[in-house]
């Protein structure tokens, strides 16, 4: 089969989305599946568009021998007017990419942004092809809860289009259990519909692996009991109480590692600044490989989200790199990814925000290395046996060819 992925975010850019999404064309095209991109000018999570693809209209490149055709974007980053042109920046001029692509057997449209879909029904019509809608995040039901756009006529518009989405599109994609369930017993997303590809973890690229002294060196970290913590600086995550746990620490050889970029670095520096934090480290973005020779040098690995229902869907794709690396993970915060975490038996969870507990659970895996072996030990046997790529993969194009002749397209 022939696959056109319609994204805004994808390598070079290092964040979730990117991964998922490099992981997943790389096991099609392992099958022997072709796969085009249609993505934007690379600029998350900076806001700027990365050197090389500045002053450029659309390019062409390869891609691990994909095809990636780049179209021009309004770089932006954080919420507000700004962002909003970002997003429909990319849903415009990826109009004009269209016109630069093979005709493909199914588009696969990445949300968010929600906006992209009005792309991909576009796509759809041109060239008379199911579109797969892959819902990562429950927008706008996610900016409503965390308090980014207020009640009124603009969230309106976007619930409007939410549902135009959910009936347009041929099939739509769940990435957690928690979104599955919201699609059919919320959203009244009929079931044929209705497809699961949980997140995924390439178990060869994060991989156990001896300490990697020569990193350590180079980051000045030897001999130092590293707590990472390797993903997106934003407002979801709740970064705040992993400083807080940090100040509370009372071993001066553990040190907090963030490593990755986002709206909220530069207040996370500022205020690990003003607390004095001598315990703390932040690192410029790395490719996925970088990640897994910190991981080497960590006892553990750290996820955070704040205190919200919405998290009660997610499952954040930082564990599960963690895990394959053998590490044990802890997590602050409560839903599907806590509880993963403790059904795997492969870490510690905490309260979302609650700073005491943590910082409890960092040293009882610093203190006892017998339990962190174990808890981690455990991890790598679950992603492999549940989570690697190539288990998720074929499973979802089995229920993407099962359910074909069931699915119609909904007239606009």
């Amino acid at each position: 089969m022939r696959f056109l992925f319609l994204t805004q975010y994808f390598p070079p850019e290092i964040g979730a989305a990117q991964v998922r999404l490099a992981s997943v064309i790389r096991e099609l095209v392992r099958l022997g599946h072709q796969v085009e991109v249609l993505t934007a000018m690379p600029n998350y999570p900076t806001g700027r568009v990365f050197e090389g693809y500045r002053g450029k209209l659309w390019l062409e490149e390869d891609w691990e021998g994909v095809r990636v055709v780049r179209t021009w974007i309004y770089p932006a980053m954080g919420t507000g007017p700004k962002r909003l042109l970002n997003y429909f920046s990319f849903v415009l001029s990826a109009l004009g990419g269209l016109l630069k692509v093979q005709k493909p057997d199914y588009i696969f449209v990445e949300s968010p942004p929600l906006f992209l879909s009005l792309t991909g029904y576009l796509a759809s019509r041109r060239f008379g092809v199911p579109f797969i809608f892959n819902i990562a995040d429950l927008w706008p039901d996610s900016v409503r809860q965390l308090g980014l756009m207020k009640e009124g006529p603009l969230l309106r518009l976007a619930e409007g289009l939410e549902g135009w989405s959910y009936r347009q599109a041929h099939f739509i994609t769940a990435v957690t259990e928690g979104i599955q369930k919201v699609l059919l017993e919320e959203k009244k997303v009929p079931a044929h519909k209705v497809l699961y590809l949980p997140n995924g973890v390439d178990t060869d690229l994060f991989r156990p692996m001896p300490p990697d002294q020569a990193l350590a060196r180079e980051l000045g970290l030897e001999g130092k009991k590293i707590i990472l913590y390797a993903g997106n600086h934003g407002y979801a995550h709740g970064l705040e109480v992993a400083l807080q746990a940090a100040r509370l620490l009372t071993d001066p050889q553990v040190v907090l590692v963030l490593i990755g970029d986002g709206s909220e670095k530069p207040r996370l520096k500022q205020m690990a600044q003003e607390m004095g934090l001598t315990n703390v480290r932040f690192l410029d973005p790395k490719p996925p490989a970088y990640i897994t020779r910190l991981y080497s040098l960590a006892v553990a690995g750290l996820s955070t989200l704040r205190d919200s229902p919405l998290f009660e869907m997610t499952r954040p794709v930082k564990i599960f790199a963690g895990m394959s690396c053998a590490k044990p993970i802890l997590y602050a915060g409560q839903g599907e990814g806590a509880r993963l975490v403790e059904g795997a038996r492969a870490g510690l969870v905490s309260l979302p925000e609650d700073a005491q507990t943590l910082a409890h659970n960092i040293m009882a895996v610093v203190q006892n290395p017998h339990l962190a072996e174990q808890l981690g030990q455990n991890g790598r046997r679950y992603v492999e046996t549940h989570l690697s790529w190539s288990v998720l993969i074929e499973n979802w194009l089995y229920q993407l060819q099962s359910q074909q002749p069931k699915a119609e397209k909904v007239p606009v």
